[in-house]
């Protein structure tokens, strides 16, 4: 039973084998799974009883419109329903770092405020959000003249560290004679009516409300010009949008919401496109931030067209293509965390691959530890905020006090540091519809044994697997491994492995103080990331990239490989061939840069501009985990430019011999190679 929204996709996997059933209907729907076990037939050699699983699909009204997609893997269903659907949208790069919010900063001065002490406490941030509250009178597109009485100067001091500000903007809108915006939307015949083809009314946070109508084409259009930077006063281009409340939330509705047959655009009843109301509405917000972004406002030179960031609580099948949506109002309590796993690894794999659920709990107030637990999970949601209610304490990272702040500050910057691995994931998501987060049956769906596990994760195709501690006082985890490949643990390489699949997998008990986030690499992975902190994800464009390679030793061909995926991080010009999309491949002792992509002819121009911006940015450090033996001893590499044929130039090797469960290391250092340009380094 759907609470904020409702993806009507249904897999059914077995060993090797995956199908899904789409049930494309806009009405609010329910859903029941029972399984049964039939009995062991004895006439049939002592076969056991197979488990059967039948579903009840139930909706309020509407056609029967199904599509069954025939797999055969979970990879292919993922790219079938994204043709279907849509795919992931591109974010921007900071939508894929830290945000941080609660109900309500409530000054312009309280955001400034919070925004230095984060500075101060060296923990990287990218957006402070703000609830209803900074409104006048909750009256959307407006500011409370007493409390955020100069919001430029708020978006200025955020804007010198490249921050960005998130602001609520909710479809009811306060029914109060000489507000501009509600005058429009009557006049305009713009908002939902009841019954009677009247317009409606029912009540919200402004209390009287009318809600817009975003099913009537006209409504988009003009619901687009109220976010212009002449009409939306205060807000600057790093000011981005939160949609809540768009189920619709209705507090006198039938069920909190709104009468199933109140009457949108072409009278269609509520009741038959009411899951896909959420929808509508965040899609009229994605197009208007575009429509802001793609004029010149008052700058004399045109900007380039931002990408928008628009979060969404309900959403329907095709949501993905315009933004993050979160898993709502969660408790600050161990159960709701544990939820948070399964809840968003179901997400991902019906293809809404950006989404989270609120960091600490959002009513309540955690203890230190389920914070400190919290914070380390969250560093693994797609979309990573936290957030709180208004009645609960302060609980920026800043206050939780030693050792909780710095544990929790290093899982931020574990974030951070992984960065360029997110958004490459992003990237594959948008063209493919790979989930970001993958349950143990995606990647392994031949082992039986992983099916039921939802409670640890892996990320996009990096190989890195991580299980989070959701139990108070946790401090171990126990992880399956399903495949006979070799794992080492993120931080100190302990080596872990699995015999051989005949034998079938195996559960590794992990050490997990509460300073220790349980989190593997499998072998065979290159990994990107730039380890310099910043303040922001935008202060490290021009920072250098570390690449991580992790060796099996049984793989005798291709030993790693993996991709790294850059543009400008905010803008459209990646369609144009701006872009810089590289694969990395270690085999035979030679690791190499090759392009993962060339592109169209007519992208050839823009791509190569956009390398030669990047010239400057390189590689700075290659660490190789799972490191041969033989190359204990070497205190060089050999580094050859794309086009110098065999000449080339040495680097330092640095080797770390295995010891204590702990597999060898080295660390190339200083290579010097472009992140852009192909290259190879011969060990």
């Amino acid at each position: 039973m759907a609470l904020y929204g409702a993806i009507p996709l249904m897999h059914a996997h077995k060993k090797d084998s995956t199908v899904a059933v789409f049930w494309l209907n806009a009405a609010e729907t329910w859903i029941d799974i029972v399984k049964s076990k039939s009995a062991v037939n004895t006439m049939s050699m002592g076969i056991a009883g197979s488990v059967d699983t039948q579903t009840h699909w139930f909706s309020e009204s509407g056609l029967l419109d199904i599509f069954v997609i025939l797999g055969p893997n979970p990879a292919a269903i993922a790219k079938t329903y994204g043709e279907l659907t849509g795919f992931t949208t591109m974010p921007q790069q900071f939508a894929t770092a830290y945000h941080q919010c609660r109900w309500n900063y409530v000054t312009d001065e309280d955001v400034k405020d919070v925004d230095r002490k984060f500075d101060r406490a060296n923990i990287p941030y990218d957006v402070i959000w703000l609830d209803i509250e900074y409104t006048d009178g909750k009256k959307y597109f407006t500011w409370d003249p007493l409390t955020f009485s100069n919001p430029v100067t708020m978006n200025e001091q955020l804007d010198t560290h490249d921050r960005k500000l998130v602001a609520i903007i909710d479809p009811h809108i306060k029914n109060e004679g000489g507000y501009e915006v509600v005058d429009q939307m009557k006049s305009k015949n713009l908002a939902v009516n009841d019954k009677t083809d009247s317009l409606y009314e029912g009540w919200c946070w402004p209390g009287s409300s009318h809600w817009i109508d975003a099913f009537n084409p006209a409504a988009i259009t003009w619901w687009k010009g109220l976010f212009s930077y002449n009409f939306f006063k205060g807000t600057l281009p790093n000011v981005f949008i939160w949609n809540d409340m768009n189920e619709p939330s209705v507090f006198n509705g039938p069920e909190t919401t709104m009468p199933k047959d109140n009457l949108h655009y072409n009278h269609f009843e509520h009741r038959d496109v009411h899951n896909l109301n959420g929808m509508t509405f965040h899609n009229a917000t994605f197009q208007a931030l575009l429509t802001r972004d793609a004029v010149a406002g008052t700058n004399p030179v045109p900007l380039r067209t931002k990408r928008p960031f628009v979060l969404t609580r309900a959403y329907f099948a095709g949501s993905q293509r315009y933004g993050a949506m979160w898993t709502g109002d969660n408790q600050a309590d161990w159960p709701h965390l544990e939820a948070s796993l399964p809840m968003l690894l179901a997400q991902n794999t019906a293809g809404f691959s950006f989404s989270g659920a609120d960091v600490g709990g959002f009513f309540g107030n955690p203890s230190k530890e389920l914070l400190t637990r919290w914070y380390q999970a969250g560093a693994f949601y797609p979309f990573f905020r936290g957030h709180a209610h208004i009645d609960t304490r302060r609980r920026e990272p800043y206050l939780a006090g030693e050792p909780y702040t710095g544990i929790i500050t290093q899982a931020l910057r574990l974030r951070y540091s992984l960065l360029p691995a997110w958004y490459t994931a992003f990237h594959a998501a948008s063209v493919s519809g790979a989930p970001i987060l993958r349950p143990n049956w995606y990647v392994h769906p031949s082992d039986p044994a992983g099916f039921a596990i939802d409670d640890q994760m892996y990320l996009a195709d990096t190989g890195l697997l991580v299980k989070p501690v959701t139990k108070e006082g946790g401090d171990s985890v126990d992880v399956y491994i399903s495949d006979t490949a070799t794992y080492y643990d993120y931080f100190d390489y302990t080596v872990y492995s699995s015999p051989s699949v005949s034998s079938g997998g195996r559960t590794h008990t992990i050490a997990a103080p509460l300073d220790k986030l349980p989190l593997l690499m499998q072998a065979g992975h290159i990994i990107p990331r730039r380890d310099r902190p910043r303040r922001s994800s935008g202060l490290m464009k021009w920072d250098p990239f570390t690449l991580v390679i992790t060796l099996d030793p049984s793989n005798t061909t291709i030993y790693a490989t993996g991709e790294i995926y850059l543009d400008d991080g905010e803008s459209y010009e990646f369609t144009e061939g701006a872009y810089i999309h590289r694969r990395f491949m270690f085999t035979e002792n030679t690791l190499t840069s090759e392009d993962a992509h060339a592109g169209t002819s007519a992208q050839a121009k823009s791509k190569e501009k956009y390398a030669k911006t990047m010239n400057a940015v390189s590689v700075e450090k290659i660490v190789v985990v799972g490191a041969p033996a033989s190359w204990a001893g070497k205190k060089s590499v050999k580094v050859v430019m794309e086009g110098q044929g065999g000449a080339g130039r040495e680097a330092g090797l640095l080797f770390h011999e295995a010891m204590e469960g702990k597999a060898a290391w080295a660390v190339v250092r200083r290579p010097d190679v472009g992140i852009g340009r192909g290259w190879r380094i011969e060990f």
